[in-house]
């Protein structure tokens, strides 16, 4: 069976899904394309054999021959396309985050539930990096034993001025939100921010780096550096302290070189070139799941588990303070 997939929003990572889905995937052709920019649509429709464009997002998860929806506009409209898509009872596939609101992701869940089928999949893409995979297991399989702290860091060369303090945690530590809630599968219940001295990088409306400091259920000890302005590359570092040993997430795969007198090896720039594996595995895994009915991948849940953490890491940055993390139970619906 061929899933008839239809995408929604055709900026960059739309772009990239779409030729994913178009050129290198298998299981799956996009028959429906759309965006608010009608031109843009077009344009990128012309290069998908079969692909027809759709005024609207609403029309095109109505549309009959779309069997599941690929979302990756701009956060603000992930709610109600999403929503539409439970509705209509098709496989929804929405890039990070699930919407721009703990309440709003809430509803999706809410939603979700109430149709009795698994519908959403999350765009965490970390969880199908092979890096990750391999420090999930070792920790899975007790080879550390317990976890008792974990040291990570995201680093980027550097972001333009439109990148602001609260962008720091929505739009780049919520990965590490997510990736580290489900390395260790421990819930957060606090949080705490630090602002530690500038860099002469950043500019006036980001504070950078910043220092994030979870606690879990368990007691795991988390800190997480921001980093970036950091100028020499994109870097993601993650290292489990556990009670018979320390794990560290494998680094990138590259040529080690001697030359001109030195022992080195070339550190990435680019953050989808880093995880550009993990894209394609993540989407080649949603695509047999809407396809056999058993969504499998980052959940709704997993989307308002971090909505919920990234605000109460904003609201202890904004106060100084430990916020506390605080969500209902997690209904037996995404057990």
């Amino acid at each position: 069976m061929t899933l008839q997939v239809g995408v929604i929003g055709v900026g960059m990572i739309g772009q990239e899904h779409i030729a994913r889905l178009a050129r290198k995937l298998t299981g799956a052709r996009i028959v429906a394309i759309s965006d608010i920019n009608a031109k843009e649509a077009e344009r990128v429709a012309a290069g998908v054999p079969g692909a027809k464009v759709y005024a609207s997002g609403e029309a095109l998860i109505k549309a009959s021959e779309v069997q599941a929806v690929v979302v990756t506009t701009w956060g603000q409209t992930h709610e109600a396309y999403v929503l539409a898509a439970i509705e209509a009872g098709k496989p929804v596939f929405c890039e990070k985050p699930l919407a721009t609101t703990a309440e709003a992701c809430l509803r999706i869940v809410q939603a979700e539930i109430a149709s009795g089928r698994h519908l959403v999949q999350v765009g965490f893409q970390r969880r199908y990096d092979k890096g990750y995979r391999a420090l999930k297991k070792t920790i899975d399989d007790g080879v550390i034993g317990a976890p008792l702290m974990i040291h990570c860091a995201h680093r980027n060369p550097s972001v333009p001025e439109a990148y602001v303090s609260d962008m720091a945690i929505i739009d780049t530590f919520i990965h590490e939100i997510d990736a580290l809630r489900w390395l260790i599968n421990d819930d957060y219940v606090s949080a705490q921010v630090f602002t530690p001295r500038k860099t002469r990088h950043t500019h006036a409306k980001l504070d950078d780096p910043i220092i994030v400091v979870l606690r879990t259920k368990g007691g795991v000890h988390i800190d997480g550096e921001v980093f970036v302005n950091c100028r020499y590359g994109y870097d993601i570092q993650c290292q489990v302290v556990g009670e018979e040993g320390i794990a560290n997430l494998p680094e990138p795969e590259s040529v080690l070189l001697r030359r001109e007198g030195r022992l080195s090896t070339a550190i990435g720039q680019d953050w989808k070139m880093r995880f550009i594996d993990s894209y394609d595995v993540e989407l080649q895994d949603w695509i047999k799941a809407a396809t056999t009915g058993k969504i499998s991948g980052p959940s709704a849940w997993d989307g308002y588990f971090a909505a919920v953490t990234a605000d109460a890491c904003l609201e202890a940055k904004r106060t100084g303070e430990t916020a506390s993390i605080v969500t209902p139970p997690r209904p037996a619906f995404y057990d």
